[in-house]
């Protein structure tokens, strides 16, 4: 424990982040190490694992009170506890990278992340059932009139309250059907 501890303090003395992931990659490895010491290449994996998991307990392991077993237990422990959170935290930056972001920076806890996404999940499909359902109910019956007089039977007089057709809603329900057009295109649909 002892020598692992020590390479990874002498490696990564004096260096950026960046530089320290750049050079661990190409450091010495375990089996060189070991071979250098005439440690185990298990027991230095073992350390290694107590090292990067299990930080806490590498000084009561050096210090006897504690046998690296035991502590590789718990670094395994922990490590894998880690790698889901650690995945899932990857899947949300992919999906959403606000939300990750804001779990990264400690203002929302990843679970509370994934239910909010869950919920905007949700309320997008919901908004897609509603404008599906309301362009099926209007547009086939628009297109229904076409060709045919109903244009020329409208009678203002009777239409419902709040619902008479003006030059100003056929301007509207035009530049609605150009849209239309455009995102059947741009989404290239039947």
């Amino acid at each position: 424990m002892i020598t692992v501890k020590a390479r990874s303090v002498s490696e990564h003395a004096g260096r950026s982040e960046t530089e320290q992931v750049a050079r661990s990659e190409t450091e010495q490895t375990a089996r060189s190490l070991g071979e250098e010491t005439g440690i185990s290449l298990a027991m230095i994996g073992r350390a290694s694992t107590v090292l990067r998991h299990a930080p806490d307990l590498v000084n009561p392991v050096i210090n006897g009170a504690l046998g690296l077993d035991e502590a590789y237990d718990v670094a395994r422990e922990n490590k894998a506890k880690a790698n889901p959170a650690e995945m899932q935290l990857a899947r949300l930056r992919e999906e959403d990278p606000q939300l990750a972001d804001r779990v990264t920076e400690g203002d929302l806890s990843l679970q509370g992340a994934w239910a909010e996404r869950r919920a905007r999940v949700e309320e997008e499909r919901r908004q897609r059932r509603v404008a599906t359902q309301l362009l099926c109910e209007t547009l086939p019956s628009l297109a229904q009139v076409r060709g045919t007089r109903t244009f020329a039977l409208y009678d203002p007089d009777l239409a419902p309250p709040g619902r008479a057709v003006t030059q100003e809603v056929i301007e509207h329900a035009a530049s609605a059907l150009a849209e239309a057009a455009s995102v059947w295109v741009e989404r290239d649909l039947p």
